[in-house]
């Protein structure tokens, strides 16, 4: 199984597979047509005040893959829906909307260490 992360604005690939949104916000801007979503999974997004708080601010990046990680660790139906679709699909692609593309959710995501629970 491969995880692939890709911002929203990127041309939707047929290498792709299963495009899962991962943001608790739908990105200003794109439709739904145009995103091409299999499933917005509001709830595997970083909590609101979570975000606010790292504003994608690079110096902030550990503290906040720290911090994500515990909500998700605390969202066992999350991780099962993640489990589900990976065991499903042969290709996932994380969708998320930042700007930065080396520090948003979608990367901590792939990275999470309790990944083996669901992957």
């Amino acid at each position: 199984m491969a995880i692939i992360v890709k911002r929203v604005t990127e041309p939707v690939s047929g290498d792709d597979g299963y495009r899962v949104l991962v943001e608790r916000l739908w990105p200003r801007g794109i439709t739904k047509e145009k995103a091409k979503i299999a499933l917005w999974l509001k709830d595997a997004g970083a909590s609101t005040k979570l975000r606010q708080w790292f504003a994608h601010d690079p110096v902030r990046w550990e503290a906040f893959r720290s911090k994500y990680f515990e909500e998700m660790a605390a969202k066992p139906d999350v991780i099962a829906r993640l489990r589900e679709i990976l065991a499903e699909n042969r290709k996932v692609t994380f969708v998320f909307s930042a700007h930065d593309e080396a520090h948003n959710n979608a990367v901590a995501l792939k990275e999470f260490p309790g990944r083996q629970a669901y992957g």
